[in-house]
């Protein structure tokens, strides 16, 4: 796969991750945090802001990867 091509492809998921994992956790939030104390709601803010960069250092792994070569 050519590098530019790649490179769109990874932009894409990154900028899908993050806007799908904000709208899971703010639903998540709101549906399940209303009634809790300021602690729970700190922790669960600080978990779920710093959870999503997880799946972004795999998508950032894979567009680091050298294209193979060809044979």
């Amino acid at each position: 796969m050519p590098i530019r091509m790649k490179k769109l492809i990874g932009m894409f998921l990154l900028v899908a991750l993050v806007i799908i994992y904000a709208l899971v956790a703010s639903i998540f939030a709101v549906a399940r945090l209303s009634e809790s104390g300021a602690l729970v709601q700190f922790l669960f803010f600080l978990l779920s802001g710093l959870l999503w960069v997880l799946p972004a250092m795999g998508i950032i792994k894979w567009l680091m990867l050298e294209p193979r070569a060809k044979r």
